[in-house]
């Protein structure tokens, strides 16, 4: 809309906060005193969710946020936040006036670290211009840059992800197993993600793997039962040997295998033995 908000004094606003999950699920707030319904979304009113500070800018510096209060609404549980489930989550801050419902973005992002603290959380929220503090120049590595199944690998992720339902589980040593998976060895370094079940949505990365099961990095819900439904993506350890012999990809491997290390700088000759 085109309405400038602030022109005169005691105007009905309130702010709003919106968080769409990567997972699909997205959650609404309001600083207002009652629920306020707009965008299709349904925002619950938490009077004590405060955007400390914005700041938007005309140059290349990210325009950081930070929120404190929301997180600790009761539809933000901190299980969900420790596992991971809020990150990368996109966030919009926005005013609303609450008669007319008409609304503006002052800010969009996405949520960078999350930190727990003595009343709850508090997130560090990260604009679009975040982006451009990478650097896009690759440098020489002896292994591959290219995410597997990413832009560079050209490989489908179809061809390497499947569905399988949990077989065994030991939350101890987090370690899982599923039916109709002969050997596991191949998951290695690549992930699974819970289609249903106490952590459905939650992606998790597989830290070593053998023809037995898996173990990945967050840990297991102790109430997670086995016929569970995952999606794993097979990974890759990123050298040349394996692009070659297991997926027959050399022409599309982003590094250096052979270029010469910075040690033969100090490497000389030696005599032939007599």
């Amino acid at each position: 809309m085109s309405r400038i908000f602030h022109q005169t004094e005691l105007e009905p606003l309130a702010t709003f906060w919106r968080i769409y999950r990567s997972d699909g699920a997205t959650f609404g707030f309001t600083a207002h005193d009652r629920d306020l319904w707009f965008d299709g979304v349904l925002h619950r009113a938490a009077p004590g969710m405060v955007p400390s500070a914005i700041r938007r800018t005309a140059g290349l510096d990210d325009d950081n946020a930070d929120v404190e209060g929301a997180l600790s609404h009761d539809a933000i549980a901190a299980s969900d936040l420790a596992a991971g489930r809020f990150d990368g989550a996109t966030v919009l801050i926005g005013v609303i006036d609450w008669e007319t419902l008409e609304h503006a973005t002052l800010y969009r992002g996405e949520i960078g670290s999350v930190a727990e603290e003595t009343n709850g959380f508090s997130a560090e929220l990260r604009s679009a211009k975040a982006r451009l503090d990478f650097d896009t120049v690759p440098r020489t590595s002896p292994t591959c840059r290219a995410l597997f199944c990413g832009p560079g690998c050209t490989l489908p992720a179809t061809r390497y992800t499947h569905e399988h339902a949990l077989l065994t589980v030991d939350t101890e040593t987090n370690r899982v197993s599923f039916a109709g998976v002969g050997d596991h060895t191949p998951f290695a370094s690549g992930y699974l993600r819970w289609i249903d079940g106490p952590q459905a949505g939650v992606s998790m990365l597989v830290m070593s793997a053998d023809t037995t099961g898996l173990v990945v990095d967050i840990p297991l819900d102790a109430t997670i039962q086995a016929g569970t439904l995952a999606e794993l993506r097979e990974g890759c350890d990123h050298t040349i040997a394996t692009c070659t012999a297991r997926f027959a990809n050399a022409a599309n491997f982003q590094g250096e295998p052979f270029l010469p290390g910075n040690d033969l700088l100090a490497r000389y000759g030696v005599p032939a033995a007599a």
